[in-house]
């Protein structure tokens, strides 16, 4: 087991738009924390829109981003000495009205690497994190450490989306019907595999990447469709002649997941909330929107917006990763910590098809 180091070697975010190499001080081990050596994590577009767009983080840089890791514990509460775990990237207090409610993934006072502990976050060597909620990995196998650091974002996003939208509660005895927007994407890749795997008995992809959506009919979608240069109307027909060759209804029940984080994406979804629909926005973006929202009404129809992934809900997550029911493998890539700044620029410049995640090369 390693020692704890009395430094952190980190990438960190100086100010927006810039990245260093340093080391900063190992914060104190209260009880109750550990301290994690980190195996790997995950480019989320959320550490782009802090980096490159202005978002605001909770803590004011210097800081370091990353909230998408896996790693071993080396220090701090005993019983947990020699785990591996995946960090959830929200973290609740368990204490508040909201965390009592049953709502803890979007706690007041949650923790978030990256963003609220100090300056602490996952690009780097080490972190210290509280004990509760961390996902302890049994049975590995001959997976990479590393490649479990999607499921602390990408994987158990989706599966919170789910939970908000009921698809284990489904409308119809058969299944839910589903369409998840921006399906290539680092959240809708495992959206679609997820909702699939909760039992939705049709799910329709649609994203702007042929290729993207070719790999998703391989993993849980049933229909696949690419908006560019179609109206909402035309997908509405697409959609509309494949529901009538199922035997399924085309125009109420349908549960819609947003996932692009886009703005054509956005409306799309808006266009096709129907009759008992369920929206649920998971994908971020800064667009605005003219919507007539009595158009909810009229529908009965709901809007939902959903934030994170409670720590509760990732063991189902992982059962599901290592009973082969999701893939991850072949929706992610690793690359040296050390190539962090040509991996955001890659990012940031267009999709690319699979997730990166940045192990430590600090040595």
């Amino acid at each position: 087991m390693s020692a704890i180091p009395t430094k952190i070697k980190t990438w960190q975010m100086v100010k927006p738009g810039d990245l260093q190499l340093v080391e900063v001080d190992m914060p104190p081990i209260s009880a109750g924390e550990v301290c994690v050596k980190i195996a790997g994590c995950g480019i989320c577009h959320t550490d782009l829109g802090f980096f490159y767009d202005g978002v605001p983080t909770v803590c004011e840089p210097p800081l370091t981003l990353g909230h998408e890791i896996s790693g071993t514990v080396i220090g701090g509460d005993a019983e947990m000495i020699g785990k591996e775990v995946i960090i959830p990237a929200v973290m609740p207090c368990n204490e508040c009205p909201i965390c009592k409610a049953g709502r803890g993934n979007r706690c007041l006072k949650q923790k978030m690497p990256g963003n609220s502990i100090g300056m602490y976050g996952g690009f780097s060597s080490h972190i210290v994190v509280p004990t509760a909620g961390l996902c302890v990995i049994d049975n590995r196998g001959t997976r990479p450490l590393s490649h479990y650091a999607v499921i602390a974002d990408a994987g158990t996003t989706p599966y919170q989306a789910a939970i908000r939208a009921e698809l284990d509660k489904p409308y119809f005895p058969d299944g839910d019907l589903v369409v998840v927007t921006g399906a290539g994407g680092g959240v809708g890749t495992y959206m679609v595999q997820i909702a699939k795997a909760m039992g939705a008995r049709v799910v329709i992809a649609i994203d702007i990447d042929d290729e993207k959506l070719e790999r998703a009919l391989k993993y849980g979608a049933d229909l696949t469709i690419n908006p560019m240069g179609k109206t909402s109307r035309d997908v509405k027909g697409e959609i509309k002649a494949y529901c009538k060759e199922q035997g399924v209804p085309h125009n109420y029940g349908w549960k819609i997941f947003e996932c692009s984080g886009s703005k054509p994406g956005q409306a799309l979804a808006l266009d096709l909330l129907s009759f008992i629909g369920k929206l649920v926005v998971v994908g971020y973006s800064m667009a605005k929107h003219e919507y007539m929202i009595s158009k909810l009404m009229a529908f009965d129809a709901e809007m939902i917006g959903t934030w994170g992934c409670h720590p509760k809900y990732y063991p189902p997550v992982l059962e599901m990763v290592q009973s082969g029911k999701v893939e991850i493998d072949a929706f992610l890539e690793t690359r040296p910590m050390s190539t962090i700044k040509e991996s955001f620029a890659e990012v940031h410049a267009k999709p690319i098809s699979r997730r990166i995640v940045l192990i430590p090369d600090f040595d």
